[in-house]
């Protein structure tokens, strides 16, 4: 299952040494990734899109920033 980055943790790195997520190779994938995401801002995580909260969920924002590739996940392997 996938499993978003921390949001509380914000360290800005350098585009050529950025963490690569894997590709979202699925709708459901991008689902649950966004899902957790919007969890996070929920609970009070900082949005990484400029959108005006008043006029958008928290659950459009979270796929917005998924899309723009701005949400770093990793795969867990099953055991």
């Amino acid at each position: 299952m996938a499993k978003p980055a921390d949001a509380a943790t914000t360290t800005e790195e350098p585009k050529e040494q950025e963490n690569h997520s894997p590709e979202l190779d699925s709708k459901y994938r991008l689902i649950l990734v966004a899902a957790q995401r919007s969890k996070q801002l929920q609970r009070g995580a900082r949005p990484r899109v400029e959108m005006d909260s008043l006029r958008h969920k928290v659950t459009r924002i979270a796929l917005e920033e998924v899309q723009r590739g701005m949400v770093h996940f990793s795969l867990l392997e099953r055991v």
